[in-house]
């Protein structure tokens, strides 16, 4: 079982590790520790025993918001748990007046651009050779969801 609630991490490097051992392209600490200062909000999805699974940053500006990092941790990924983050995250968000959410995603990440297709984003623009890879550049996939 697991919950997801609103968190306010208190080390930036406990994101990041969850994520360097989740994802091929992960955000430095430093880009934790600034969107944190910022006053981010951070979903954060909880094990029965209060370990971090997973989490969602997110900036909100009036009545919009945009996800900036959403990672799952690897032992977890495949079991459902990024839908019930997300679902649990729009919900928030809509009951706090929020009425649209942008992210954008990897052109390759396939797993993930089924995941938002299924919490009902749909493809609202493209960014052209946006993320780095190896020997290269990938566009990102802009995707919105009105709450």
């Amino acid at each position: 079982m697991s919950n997801v609630r609103l968190f306010q991490p208190t080390d930036p490097q406990q994101l990041a590790d969850l994520e360097q051992l989740a994802t091929a392209h992960p955000w430095r600490v430093g880009q934790y520790r600034d969107s944190l200062a910022a006053g981010y909000p951070c979903y954060g999805l909880f094990g029965d025993d209060g370990s971090l699974m997973g989490f969602a940053l997110i900036m909100r500006v009036l009545d919009e918001a945009e996800i900036l990092n959403i990672v799952i941790a690897k032992p977890h990924q495949g079991q459902g748990l990024g839908c019930q983050l997300m679902q649990s995250m729009l919900q928030h968000l809509h009951d706090d007046c929020c009425r649209r959410l942008f992210l954008e995603v990897r052109e390759s990440n396939v797993p993930a651009r089924k995941l938002y297709q299924r919490c009902g984003f749909r493809q609202c623009g493209l960014r052209k050779n946006y993320y780095p890879v190896n020997g290269g550049r990938e566009h990102a996939i802009l995707m919105e969801a009105s709450l």
